[in-house]
């Protein structure tokens, strides 16, 4: 179990230089993945940048960035797609950036995207340190960085700048800093519907803090927490820099602090989704609807198991369903290694929504590794045991993981399907 009282927080001064070393390891990784994806869409007589920035999801957020909300398509068989299932906040970043810039609404959302994935690495760095120490940390970066389905990292997606307000609100949280927590989770609920588990992961914390600091008075009627170090299992302590800039032992928060961010998180996806609901005159549960014009929703996982089921029925895509199988499978034993590692309960709880809403949605099969990408958690363990190999060995295996991942990146981007 790791203690807040021995992982102090590096002081603000020293954070980025610490974090260097995995920034830069990322960059580079990421620089990798757009040079084999250049040359092979080269070969192919394709544009890297237009497949970075212009299709698919990437489109859907330009038309809002450009023309606001409104835009549908009817397809022949009755469903409706329309951009009101794009939640707002990359398309505000990307108009504002194109007001203010040369940038087109797609360069904006590539600029977006490049500096949000810097920034969601960074955030990854600081929450794995806090928990596993430096040298994991850095493991723990690179290990985002290679996943297979990394290069969306580079794409004008929401999902490096959903990654990054979730890692800091989740870091946030774990050093009790708590309005900005709750300001940075209603962020996250501005920018993807899976929102929602950084929402959880705040509202559990708080409440945790609630009931901690009033079940355990002293006799001076002071919480035991605010002089008793709290482990980062059970729940954030707020810390307080020394003036020689020394991480000090965490004193327990007010209650204020923690009302605040219970009541600022879930701002941005509720007032999104209410405003829909208005907008098509609906009620709250508009925006189902709007996801059901994409079949899309939550069906506890009924609909992708049958889609694995299927592809049972002939010899070549077998292969495919038992490598999704275990897929899963290794999905659902990571988060398993996390809870047995005793992992922060911020952490396992936001972790395991986002899980459970990307393998449980009722559509888009073959985007579920790249709704998995922000469950970075889940990454710890593996962070853990490549920072207890030499260095020569991680960074063998590191840099072989990248080349698989750059060729993969490059393929799947040049296939018909969106990723």
């Amino acid at each position: 179990m790791t203690d807040l009282a021995t992982r102090p927080a590096p002081p603000a001064g020293r954070a980025l230089r610490r974090a260097a070393p995995a920034l830069l390891g990322y960059a580079a990784v990421r620089a990798l993945g757009l040079l084999v994806l250049a040359v092979w869409s080269g070969a192919r007589g394709k544009s890297a940048y237009t497949l970075l920035t212009a299709r698919w999801d990437s489109l859907w957020y330009t038309r809002v960035a450009e023309l606001g909300y409104g835009y549908e398509v009817r397809l022949p068989n009755g469903d409706v797609h329309s951009n009101l299932a794009f939640f707002p906040l990359l398309p505000w970043v990307e108009r504002l950036l194109h007001a203010f810039t040369p940038l087109s609404y797609a360069g904006a959302g590539f600029a977006v995207s490049l500096l949000a994935s810097l920034a969601a690495a960074w955030g990854i760095f600081a929450v794995a340190e806090l928990v596993h120490g430096r040298r994991a940390a850095v493991c723990a970066v690179l290990l985002w960085a290679v996943l297979p389905v990394g290069i969306v990292q580079s794409m004008a997606y929401s999902e490096s700048l959903f990654t990054a307000l979730a890692a800091w609100a989740l870091y946030a949280v774990l050093t009790g800093r708590w309005p900005a927590a709750g300001a940075l989770a209603a962020l996250a609920g501005l920018t993807r519907p899976v929102g929602l588990a950084v929402v959880a992961a705040v509202w559990v914390a708080g409440i945790a803090s609630f009931v901690r600091n009033r079940s355990a008075p002293d006799a001076d009627g002071a919480s035991v927490g605010a002089h008793a170090p709290a482990s980062l299992a059970e729940g954030p302590v707020e810390r307080v820099p020394s003036p020689e800039g020394a991480g000090t032992p965490p004193r327990a928060p007010t209650a204020v602090q923690p009302a605040l961010a219970l009541l600022l998180a879930p701002l941005g996806a509720a007032g999104y989704v209410l405003w829909v609901g208005h907008r098509t005159g609906k009620g709250p549960l508009g925006y189902l609807d709007v996801q059901a014009g994409w079949r899309n929703g939550f069906d506890g996982g009924a609909a992708f198991a049958r889609f694995v089921a299927g592809k049972f029925t002939s010899f070549p895509s077998a292969l495919a369903g038992i490598g999704i199988i275990l897929g899963v499978g290794l999905v659902v034993w990571l988060y398993v290694v996390g809870v047995r590692q005793r992992q922060p309960v911020p952490l396992l709880v936001y972790a395991g929504v986002v899980t459970a809403l990307a393998l449980c949605a009722s559509s888009y099969f073959g985007s579920k590794p790249r709704l998995l990408l922000p469950a970075f958690p889940l990454l710890l363990p593996l962070a853990v045991a490549l920072a207890r190999a030499r260095t020569s060995r991680s960074a063998l295996v590191v840099g072989g993981v990248a080349v698989a991942s750059a060729v993969y990146g490059a393929f799947w981007l040049n296939g018909s399907g969106p990723p």
